[in-house]
């Protein structure tokens, strides 16, 4: 089964950091990175921010190895880190991640 990751960061250069860190790992084919605005309770206050998001690119069963990680390198005390199943896709496509990651 596949799966795509998906990880909230505060700046860009730590959203580099996170999916070099997973890429260099073999837990993941393949990061996109991209600015989000976010909006969230946190501490019974609403919040504002400007974040990264990263969508990463793996196999479900990576996906306890890649929450460990990211809480290894990630700033925040409560990292989003979800993973959200792909039923299906380009054969081609799944065959990469596949031989991408073991």
């Amino acid at each position: 089964m596949f799966v795509f990751v998906y990880i909230t960061s505060r700046d860009f250069d730590e959203a580099m950091k996170i999916a070099r860190h997973l890429l260099e790992k073999k837990l993941i084919a393949c990061a996109n990175i991209f600015p989000i605005r976010s909006m969230f309770l946190w501490e019974g206050k609403v919040e504002e921010c400007n974040e990264f998001a990263i969508i990463c690119k793996t196999k479900a069963e990576k996906f306890k190895e890649i929450k460990d990680e990211v809480r290894k390198v990630h700033s925040y005390e409560v990292p989003c880190v979800c993973s959200f199943v792909v039923e299906e896709g380009l054969r081609e496509f799944l065959n990469w991640i596949e031989e991408t990651v073991g």
